[in-house]
C-alpha cells in the first residue's frame, strides 16, 4: 500500500484503467457464456420438449390402439363363439375323475419349473398348495395343456391338440391358431377368456393362471382380477378396463399390465376379453427402437415413463446399454440392494426403478414444462416433461439430457474466449498507457466516489494520499460522507424499529404488504379452519384475585396458546377478554388445516387441564371449529386490526357458544373430512331465533385424556 501511494497519478491511472478493463472484460466474457448457455438450453429444450411431444403421441394413440381393438374383438361373433363353447367344454370336465398320476404331474410341474423360478424374484418360499388347481376341470386342462404338454416353458402355446379326444380340446383345436395368430400379429403377451364367474376357460399363452378363478383362487389379488372384478360390473358393451403394470406371479413376478372388455350376446352377459399387455411394445416407443442416437438423444438422452407411484413404466437406457454400470451407480446413490439384484433379474427397470424427482412431481400433478434436474441417477440433467392422456393411468412422461453432454459446446466456447480476452487486455495495455498522458485529471476520483454516494453508497471514501489540494478535498469530502452515513444509520435503526412494531401486530405476510404501502388489505380466502375458544370460570375467578393476577395468569395462558399456534401452523387473529380466536390455511395455504386446528384444540385442553393441576385452579374451555371461505382484511386508521368475517367464523362462534366447558364442538365439514382420523359423535342441531339449524359434532371424550404426540411435528 506505501508503495503504491508513492506512484505518480499517472502510474495510479494506468493500474486503475487496466483494473476496470480487465473487469469489462470478465463481464462480457460471462455475458457471452451466459447467452450462449441459455440459447443452447433452450434449444435442447425444445428438442427433448419436441420429442417428448412424438412419443405421448405415439403411446397415447397405442393405447387408444389396444382399447379399440379389445371393444372389437369382445363384439366379435368368433370370440362370442369360443367363450360359450369353452364354458360348456369346462363345465362338463368337472365331472371328471382325474387319474392319480395327472396330480403328480402336475406337482412335480410346479415344484420343479414355476415355484423354482417365482421363488428366485418373490419374498419367502411359495407354497405348493396355494398354487396347484383344485377343481377337476381345473386339474385335467393344467394336465393337458401345461404339465403334459411337450412343449418347453414359454413355448405352450405351440400345443392345439393334446389328444385327448375331449369337447374342449375340440374346440380349442378350432380356435387356438386364430387367438394365437391374433396375440402374435398385435404384439400381445397373451389372451384370456374369462367366464363371468371369474374363471379363466381359456388363454394362449398356457401360464398358470389358465383355468384359475381370479374371484377365489390364487391370484385373486393381483391386477388382472382387479380388471376382472371391474368389467364383471359393467352393463353393456363398449366398456374397456385398463389396469396399471404389477408384478403378475404366473409370468414369475414380471411386470405385467392387461386389459379387459366385456363379451355379450345379446343382453346376455357371457364373460370377459382380456389381454395381457406386453412391455416390449411399450419400451420400443420409448426407446426409438434402442436408437437413442438417431432420435437426436446424443450418448445421454433417454425418453422413459413413470408411474404414479413414483416407479418407472419403461426401461431405463443406461439399464439397456450398461446394466453392471447402472447396477453400480443404483448402489453408489443408495439403492436397495434388493432391487438391484431383481433389476438384474428380470433385466428392467419397470416397476422397479423409483424416480421421485422435481420433474416427475410436477408432471403428476398436471403441469407440463421444461427445467434442469437432477435425475433418477442424481446426475443434472435438462428434462422436459408432461402428463399422458390415457383413460385408466395416470402416467408421466420425460424426455431428459444429461448437463454436461448438452453444454459440451458452450465450454468449448468459453475457453475461446478466454484467449481472445487476453490478447484485447494487451491492446488495452497500450492504448491506455497512451490515453493516461493526456487525460490525467486526479479529480475524476472524486467525481467517481461523489457518484457512488448519489447511488446510496455511504460506505465510499476518498484515499488521495497525497498533503496537497486534493488530499484537503478528499479529507472535506469524506467528513460529509460521515455525516451522510450517521444519518443514514439513524434513520435504518427507526425503520426496524417500526418494522419490528409491526411483526408483533401482525403476520409476516401482512407486515410485509403493509410495509409495501398497502393500506386497502381484503381478501377472499379458501379452506381455511376457525377456531373460537373460551375461558369457562375465569370471570368467577377474577372476582377473588387482584388486577396484576388476573392479567398474569391470562397473559400465561394466552402466551402458552399464541406458542402452540406456531407450532401447528395456525395464526392468532385476536383475543377478546377470556376468549381466543386463531385460524389455519389463512395466509399460509394449508391442505391440512383442519387437522392441524383439532391438534392445536385437543393441546389447549390438554394444557389447561395440566395448568388448572398446577395451578390449583378449575378453569375449562369451550371450544367451536368450523371450515370453509372467509374474508380477511385490515381495518381501521390509525390504529389498524386485521380480522376475518363470514359465515365461516360465525358458524365457529355459535359452536363454541353452545359447547359445554371441557369439550370441542365441530361444524359437519370439518367430521366429513377427518371422520377417518377421530372418533367422532353428533350432538345434535343448534337451533337459534332467526337462524339456520346446525349440526354439532364432538370429538368423544376418551380422546380428550390423550396427551398430543410429541413425535409429530409440523412444518
Amino acid at each position: 500500500m506505501q508503495l503504491l501511494n508513492q506512484l505518480s497519478i499517472k502510474t495510479k491511472l494506468i493500474v486503475m484503467l487496466l483494473v476496470v478493463s480487465l473487469c469489462a472484460m470478465l463481464a462480457s466474457t460471462l455475458i457471452c457464456s451466459s447467452a450462449g448457455r441459455s440459447i443452447l438450453t433452450q434449444k435442447v429444450f425444445n428438442q427433448l420438449t419436441s420429442l417428448r411431444a412424438a412419443k405421448t403421441y405415439q403411446i397415447q394413440d397405442y393405447f387408444e390402439s389396444i382399447n379399440n381393438h379389445s371393444q372389437t374383438l369382445s363384439e366379435d361373433l368368433t370370440v362370442v363363439g369360443a367363450i360359450q363353447e369353452f364354458k360348456t367344454a369346462y363345465g362338463e370336465l368337472e365331472k371328471s375323475t382325474i387319474p392319480a398320476d395327472f396330480d403328480a404331474k402336475i406337482d412335480t410341474y410346479y415344484r420343479t419349473q414355476f415355484l423354482t423360478k417365482l421363488a428366485r424374484t418373490n419374498q419367502g418360499s411359495p407354497v405348493l398348495a396355494s398354487y396347484t388347481p383344485k377343481t377337476a376341470a381345473a386339474r385335467y386342462l393344467q394336465y393337458h395343456y401345461i404339465a403334459a404338454n411337450p412343449n418347453p416353458v414359454g413355448k405352450k402355446l405351440l400345443l392345439d391338440n393334446p389328444g385327448d379326444d375331449s369337447a374342449y380340446s375340440r374346440a380349442h383345436a378350432r380356435y387356438h391358431p386364430i387367438f394365437r395368430n391374433i396375440v402374435e400379429k398385435y404384439g400381445y403377451y397373451d389372451m384370456f377368456l374369462i367366464d363371468r364367474e371369474g374363471t379363466v376357460v381359456y388363454t394362449v399363452f398356457k401360464e398358470t393362471d389358465f383355468t384359475t378363478n381370479f374371484t377365489n383362487g390364487p391370484y385373486n389379488e393381483s391386477n388382472l382380477a382387479s380388471a376382472v372384478k371391474a368389467t364383471r360390473q359393467a352393463k353393456g358393451t363398449g366398456y374397456v378396463k385398463i389396469v396399471d403394470f404389477k408384478p403378475y406371479s404366473p409370468s414369475y413376478s414380471a411386470p405385467a399390465a392387461f386389459i379387459a372388455a366385456p363379451i355379450f350376446n345379446g343382453s346376455e352377459f357371457l364373460g370377459i376379453l382380456a389381454f395381457q399387455l406386453p412391455v416390449d411394445k411399450i419400451n420400443n416407443v420409448m426407446t426409438g427402437n434402442k436408437n437413442w442416437k438417431q432420435s437426436g438423444l446424443g450418448d445421454s438422452g433417454e425418453t422413459y415413463l413413470v408411474g404414479s407411484d413414483y416407479l418407472m413404466r419403461s426401461a431405463s437406457r443406461f439399464q439397456i446399454e450398461d446394466p453392471e454400470g447402472h447396477a453400480k451407480i443404483l448402489a453408489s446413490i443408495g439403492t436397495d440392494e434388493k432391487t438391484i439384484k431383481k433389476i438384474k433379474e428380470f433385466n428392467t427397470t419397470i416397476l422397479l426403478q423409483e424416480v421421485k424427482t422435481t420433474g416427475v412431481k410436477e408432471a403428476l400433478f398436471g403441469k407440463q414444462g421444461t427445467q434442469a434436474i437432477d435425475d433418477y441417477r442424481n446426475i443434472p440433467v435438462l428434462s422436459s416433461y408432461a402428463p399422458l392422456d390415457i383413460d385408466g393411468l395416470k402416467w408421466v412422461i420425460l424426455a431428459e439430457m444429461d448437463v454436461s453432454e448438452a453444454y459440451a459446446s458452450i465450454h468449448s466456447f468459453e475457453q475461446k474466449v478466454v484467449i481472445g480476452a487476453t490478447l484485447i487486455i494487451a491492446l488495452i495495455t497500450l492504448v491506455a498507457m497512451w490515453l493516461t498522458a493526456i487525460f490525467v485529471k486526479p479529480i475524476k476520483m472524486l467525481i467517481a466516489s461523489a457518484r457512488k454516494v448519489g447511488a446510496g453508497d455511504f460506505d465510499a471514501a476518498v484515499t488521495s494520499g497525497s498533503q496537497d489540494e486534493f488530499g484537503d478535498l478528499a479529507k472535506s469530502f469524506n467528513q460529509t460522507i460521515g455525516s451522510l452515513r450517521a444519518e443514514t444509520q439513524l434513520i435504518d435503526r427507526e425503520n426496524r424499529e417500526n418494522e419490528a412494531l409491526v411483526l408483533s401486530i401482525f403476520s409476516p405476510a401482512i407486515a410485509k404488504r403493509l410495509k409495501q404501502g398497502d393500506r386497502e388489505i381484503a381478501d377472499q380466502i379458501s379452506n381455511v379452519s376457525v377456531l373460537f375458544s373460551d375461558l369457562d370460570q375465569f370471570t368467577k375467578l377474577t372476582k377473588s384475585m387482584s388486577p396484576q393476577e388476573v392479567v398474569s395468569l391470562l397473559n400465561e395462558l394466552v402466551t402458552a396458546f399464541d406458542e402452540m399456534t406456531e407450532k401447528y401452523g395456525l395464526e392468532k387473529i385476536k383475543t377478546i377478554g377470556d376468549g381466543y380466536m386463531a385460524v389455519c390455511g389463512l395466509n399460509v395455504p394449508r391442505l391440512d388445516h383442519d387437522k392441524r386446528t383439532v391438534d392445536f384444540a385437543l393441546e389447549m385442553l390438554v394444557f389447561v387441564r395440566r395448568f388448572n393441576y398446577e395451578k390449583g385452579l378449575h378453569l375449562d374451555l369451550r371450544i367451536g371449529i368450523n371450515s370453509g371461505d372467509v374474508v380477511a382484511g385490515v381495518i381501521g386508521k390509525n390504529k389498524l386490526l386485521y380480522d376475518v368475517w363470514g359465515d365461516t367464523v360465525n358458524i365457529a362462534n355459535r359452536l363454541k357458544s353452545a359447547c359445554p366447558p371441557g369439550a370441542i364442538f365441530l361444524s359437519q365439514d370439518i367430521c366429513d373430512r377427518l371422520h377417518d382420523l377421530y372418533d367422532f359423535e353428533m350432538v345434535g342441531e343448534i337451533q337459534e331465533p332467526g337462524k339456520e339449524k346446525l349440526v354439532a359434532w364432538q370429538i368423544k371424550s376418551s380422546k380428550l385424556s390423550v396427551s398430543v404426540p410429541e413425535a409429530e411435528v409440523y412444518e
